[in-house]
């Protein structure tokens, strides 16, 4: 691919938890490329390495060695406070558990991400508002996460991940709690509202039903990307 057109490049990218004497490689050699504007599906067994891939690409894991690249910065050669701006202004997260603070408003929960970057309490519900008006949420901008069914925490799970207008959107098993039915209209939010021309979302999956969703699917093993296989 063309470099400029890429979201994220990975080569070579090895990392390995050591635990006293014993070693585990997570992601032994990756090679990825990942372009602006697609939607990537990791898939494989569990303890593939796709959770620690996505990890090293939104700069929460440093790499053993191997280079990673995200919208042409090298996030592991960043100090500490650049890497933690970068993440903030560049990327949004959706987690399998949802991770919404239960004493927080669904308002609340989404404005977060501004907060952190700086926005006005005010500004930044009224932004929160707006987008769970764009996920279907309007009405229940004032409910706590415990009112709400476990799409409808999905689909604030979303919102907070698209609020600051990240250029990268990672998933974390965005389905894996819901329903065949409640998954893929939330895989359908997610390619609604969250692509367009230069957002990119790199989604971890087990959930095969989802699949038709996905641009390209790269398949892991024993810390390999085996193959990737175009869905267009």
């Amino acid at each position: 691919m063309d470099p400029s057109s890429l979201a994220v490049r990975c080569q070579n990218v090895v990392k390995i938890y050591a635990t006293g004497e014993q070693k585990v490689t997570a992601l032994n050699g990756v090679n990825l490329d990942i372009a602006r504007g697609e939607l990537m599906m990791l898939v494989g067994p569990s303890g593939c390495g796709k959770t620690t891939l996505i990890s090293v690409i939104a700069g929460i894991l440093d790499q053993d060695s191997g280079y990673c690249e995200v919208f042409g910065e090298d996030l592991l050669n960043m100090s500490s406070r650049s890497k933690l701006d970068f993440r903030a202004r560049n990327i949004g997260f959706v987690f399998q558990a949802f991770n919404l603070l239960p004493s927080l408003s669904a308002a609340e929960n989404v404005s977060v991400p501004l907060l952190i970057n700086g926005v006005k309490r005010a500004e930044a519900e009224r932004k929160a508002a707006a987008v769970l008006e764009q996920v279907g949420l309007g009405g229940r901008v004032n409910a706590l996460s415990s009112e709400l069914s476990g799409g409808q925490q999905q689909r604030v799970a979303i919102a907070r991940a698209l609020v600051h207008n990240p250029k990268l959107i990672v998933c974390d098993e965005p389905t894996s709690s819901l329903d065949h039915e409640t998954g893929r209209n939330v895989m359908a939010l997610l390619k609604d509202v969250a692509l367009h021309k230069d957002r990119t979302l790199v989604i971890v999956t087990h959930d095969a039903r989802i699949f038709e969703f996905a641009d390209r699917i790269a398949e892991m093993d024993d810390g390999h990307i085996i193959e990737v296989k175009d869905e267009r």
